[in-house]
Parts: C-alpha cells; sequence; structure tokens
C-alpha cells in the first residue's frame, strides 16, 4: 500500500470493509516524493438526479464497462448523504465541488430571493458578462455567486494556474459550479442554436475546437430519430407499465408512451434534448472533444474534467422514478459512461486517471404511484401556503404585503413592514410557524431566529442547518412529511426533489481509476467529502469553506 490509504482516514468511524492504518505503518510507508504519485487528470462524474439504488436496480443490464466496471474495481461509498436540506441541482454541484454547504458556499437553491434587490435571482446569473457562441442570452452566466473556492479553484491556485480545468454539462450550473472560479472554461448547451457556448468570464471567442465541435450540428443528428427502446420494451421489468397516469409525456406529444418520435414534436429549437438519451451522449461528445481540445491529462500537472449529466432529471422530473424512460436513460448512460472510461483511459493513460461518481441529488417516488401502492404520499401546492399565510398575518397585525416571496419551501417575510409595525421578526416568524403545521404534508416549521441562535449536529436539524444561509435564506423554513414534495396545479406528473429526506440525499460514491483498489464501505460519508479527499490525494489546500473530511479508500 501507498501512503495514500493512510491519508484517507478521517471517515466518521470504520466498517469490516474499511482498511485502518496505525501510526507506525504511516511512518513506514509515506512517499518520499508524493508530488510524482498524482494523477495525470481527474474526471469528476456527476448524474443529475441519480438516486443511490440505480447503481443496482438495473444491474443484471447494464454491461461490463460502465458502472459494474466502476464498482468492480473501484471503491463505493455505499452510504454517502448530502448533509444539508433543500437538495437541488445548483446546491448538490456547489457541495461536490466546494466540499461545504449551503450555509456557507451561498448557493441555497437554484434560485432564491435577494430582499435587497427584491427579486429572484439565477445560482449562476451574471448580466455583467456576454454569451459566446450564440446570440441568445443564455450564455449570461458567471460563478460570481458562489462564495468560496472549489476543489479545482484550488488545484489551479496550487500549480501557479498550470492545471487546466474545463466543466462540461446541458445545464449552466452543472458546468459553472464544478468549474470553478478560475477555470479554463465551463461550457453549456444552448437550446436556441443547438451550440455549445460559455460567458465572456472564461473566453471572449469560443476555442477553435468547440467551434469545429459545433459545426458537426450533431443535436441535429440526435433529434432526427425516434427515441426507442435499447432493449425489447418487455425487458423492462424494473419499471412499471408505459403510459402511467401520474407520467407526464413530453411537450408536443398526446401520451408518454414508447416509441417517442422525436422528428415530430422537436419544434424549432433544441430543448428538447434535454429530455431524451441524447442529451447524455452529446454530452459524453463534447467531453470528449474538450478532453483532446484542451489537451488534458497530457503533461505532468494533474488537470481536472467536471462532467455533469442533466438527461437524467429531466426524465425523472417527466416520467419519474419507476417509468420506463427512466430505466432506458440509464442503460444507456451507462453506455456513454463506458466509452467516456475508456476513451479517456486510452488516450490519457489507464491507471494515470482518477474517476469519481457521484450524483447532486436523489428523487422521491411520484405520490401518485406511492398512493396506488397505499403508501402514505402527497403534493403541497406552494401557492396555498403563501396566500393563507398572508391572510393570517393580516387578521393578526392588520393588513399588508406579509409575505414577499415563497421559494425552496421558505417563507421570506415583509422585514420592513414588521419593522414599521415595531414587532419583534421572531414573534412573527414562529406565529407563522406555528400557524403553517396546518397544512397537509407539513412535518415542521423552523423559525430563521431559531436556526441562527441554536446548533444541532447530527440529524435532520442538521441539515436544516447546513443549508441556511443567513444573508439569502427566508425567515421560516418548512419541512414535509416523507413522501411529500411541492407541486404546482391540481394533477401534478412526475417526480421532483428538494427534501431533507435520504430518497433525496443517498447519493452514489464510488472512486475508480488512479491508484484505487477494489472495495466498499458502509460508513456514512458525506458528500463534502469528496473535494477534502481530492484535496488529501494531490497534497493541495482543501476548498476556503470545506467542512468535509478525507474519505478512508482501498489504495494500490
Amino acid at each position: 500500500m501507498t501512503a495514500s490509504v493512510l491519508l484517507m482516514s478521517a471517515c466518521a468511524g470504520t466498517t469490516p470493509n474499511a482498511p485502518t492504518a496505525s501510526a507506525e505503518s504511516s511512518a513506514q510507508t509515506v512517499q518520499a516524493d508524493p508530488i510524482q504519485q498524482r494523477p495525470k487528470l481527474i474526471v469528476g462524474i456527476v448524474v443529475d438526479q441519480m438516486r443511490y439504488d440505480y447503481l443496482y436496480r438495473y444491474w443484471s443490464k447494464y454491461g461490463n464497462d460502465g458502472f459494474r466496471k466502476m464498482l468492480s474495481q473501484g471503491f463505493n461509498f455505499k452510504n454517502a448523504q448530502y448533509s444539508y436540506v433543500p437538495t437541488y441541482t445548483g446546491p448538490g454541484h456547489a457541495s461536490v465541488y466546494t466540499g461545504s454547504v449551503p450555509a456557507l458556499n451561498g448557493i441555497i437553491g437554484n434560485n432564491w430571493y435577494e430582499r435587497d434587490q427584491k427579486k429572484v435571482v439565477y445560482c449562476v446569473e451574471d448580466k455583467t458578462v456576454k454569451t459566446v457562441g450564440s446570440t441568445s442570452d443564455a450564455g449570461l452566466m458567471s460563478p460570481a455567486n458562489l462564495k468560496t473556492t472549489t476543489i479545482t479553484d484550488e488545484l489551479r491556485l496550487a500549480t501557479n494556474k498550470e492545471a487546466k480545468v474545463v466543466g462540461v454539462a446541458l445545464k449552466d450550473r452543472g458546468s459553472i459550479l464544478p468549474a470553478g472560479h478560475l477555470a479554463n472554461g465551463a461550457y453549456w448547451f444552448d437550446s436556441e442554436s443547438g451550440n455549445w457556448i460559455t460567458s465572456t468570464y472564461y473566453h471572449e471567442q469560443l476555442p477553435q475546437w468547440a467551434q469545429e465541435f459545433n459545426n458537426r450540428k450533431l443535436a441535429d443528428q440526435y433529434l432526427s430519430q425516434p427515441w426507442e427502446t435499447l432493449l425489447p420494451i418487455e425487458q423492462y421489468t424494473e419499471s412499471t407499465a408505459d403510459d402511467m397516469p401520474w407520467e407526464r409525456a413530453l411537450s408536443g406529444e398526446q401520451k408518454p408512451v414508447f416509441p417517442h418520435n422525436l422528428p415530430a414534436i422537436r419544434g424549432k429549437d433544441f430543448e428538447l434534448i434535454r429530455s431524451v438519451p441524447a442529451g447524455n451522449t452529446i454530452t459524453k461528445d463534447f467531453a470528449l472533444a474538450a478532453l483532446r481540445g484542451e489537451g488534458l491529462g497530457k503533461d505532468d500537472v494533474t488537470d481536472f474534467l467536471a462532467v455533469s449529466f442533466s438527461t437524467p432529471d429531466y426524465v425523472g422530473h417527466s416520467f419519474g422514478p419507476n417509468s420506463i424512460e427512466a430505466e432506458d436513460v440509464f442503460l444507456r448512460l451507462d453506455q456513454e459512461i463506458a466509452e467516456l472510461i475508456s476513451t479517456i483511459e486510452n488516450e490519457v493513460g489507464k491507471g494515470e486517471v482518477l474517476f469519481f461518481l457521484s450524483a447532486d441529488h436523489g428523487a422521491a417516488h411520484v405520490p401518485a404511484y406511492m398512493q396506488s401502492m397505499k403508501v402514505p404520499a402527497g403534493v403541497a401546492t406552494s401557492h396555498v401556503v403563501r396566500d393563507s399565510i398572508d391572510a393570517y398575518l393580516d387578521k393578526l397585525y392588520g393588513k399588508g404585503d406579509w409575505v414577499e416571496r415563497y421559494i425552496n419551501q421558505q417563507v421570506y417575510l415583509n422585514r420592513n413592514l414588521i419593522d414599521s409595525k415595531k414587532l419583534a421578526r421572531a414573534e412573527v416568524q414562529q406565529r407563522v410557524a406555528d400557524y403553517v403545521l396546518r397544512f397537509d404534508g407539513v412535518m415542521r416549521a423552523v423559525p430563521a431566529a431559531t436556526l441562527q441562535s441554536s446548533n444541532w449536529g447530527t440529524g435532520m436539524m442538521a441539515r436544516v442547518e447546513s443549508g441556511f444561509n443567513a444573508k439569502r435564506s427566508g425567515d421560516v423554513v418548512l419541512l414535509l412529511e416523507p413522501g411529500w414534495f411541492e407541486g404546482y396545479g391540481s394533477d401534478p406528473k412526475g417526480t421532483t426533489h428538494g427534501s431533507q429526506a435520504n430518497y433525496d440525499t443517498h447519493v452514489p460514491l464510488v472512486w475508480y481509476g488512479w491508484n484505487v483498489k477494489a472495495g466498499e464501505s458502509e460508513a456514512e460519508a458525506a458528500v463534502s467529502d469528496i473535494a477534502a479527499t481530492i484535496a488529501a490525494w494531490l497534497y493541495i489546500q482543501e476548498p476556503n469553506g470545506s467542512v468535509g473530511k478525507p474519505l478512508q479508500v482501498y489504495m494500490k
């Protein structure tokens, strides 16, 4: 064993499957020249809306070179959890790469309400930059709202910017937040043009390799073919039948059934590619183009390629986690990941690349499906909550616009109105927290004053505290019962995420490649531990808001 295994010993507790190391053995195995032991390339793979159980649910149908290869030849943390709520895409990607939580890195949601601006802001919006690669506004984005460094930033700082860092995802937030503040580039998909784009935060024009990729017009090519199941549809025995009442049809379709006739429903833009397996394919294609175009892993300085596969999230939101569509997306994603791994290992060198696989959040079962199985579940309607709180405070304190915004299951009260009436904020917050418990599905409500004056070391409330940012979060945080989530309309379909429940917080965490030996551990690991582990392996500083600890992994 190398010294690396001994450096990864801060995981909480040990299990029969996790190695331990004594101080004596640590002293005997420290490398004389640890810098020479670094991988040439790190590839972070984050799958948007991948529940942990997807690793095994479709096991018999996966090939040997994708998920199975990572699990059989890599190290699997079977109990990897997000340590905060709400569990959304922006916070998830930020947590993986900052090793932090929303309370510190500031990414408390995909969107949140900014009191001083009196408006909702998007997590990576930046009106000071311009789009590069398209005439649309989809490129007015940067990491400006991210309050801390990322592990990719720290790699750039540690190497005097010699290390190259590139982020790739269909979603802007899925590429920008992992790439960090100092990246060589972050690229995302523009539905208007079908191009991969960036912003002037990174480049004044697209690199030549990216322009050449866009000139191939792959989005047109992929959307010219129907989406049919990879296997005969009768073999999808892990899923419910095609066309369940809680599934949402793709835009332009009459029914949510196979085959999905993409050429007939695609419309004038390229938005549809996000919701079909081709979204994963074109993401893999562009990631490999970035690998070659930027020459990643071609020298002795460790580079970093951050890849996020966004399509499973779109499919889950429309069809739910028990659908044939969800299963088919993951069977095909298994093939995309197999190609990604094999191509990178062939071009950079087998054993020279460290891969990790995780997810930005999980997903709930569709409440209507759970109800059909006689399991308690439901959907809370957000506008009813807001309007009722306003009416309640009108009766209590007099007429006024008491609620400025209800978003991310958080109530933003009109603090100027509260102050003008000489009311105590903590009192009003507590009144609202007590009031909302009458709504179906609301399990608990926590005032901001309580969150700022208390501390929880473990459990559900620790997750709430870690997700609460004093400057950006609301006045009252609502927690829904297990199986419940917020929805819109009278007949919501598909699923979502965002809760403190384990189906949203429990995600894959698998290490594969450089120096990693096969193994697994049941010890609880936090997603925020990923960045700290990489920092320890690279002998660099962890991100400046990191709360994670290096994990213990079997090493060669």
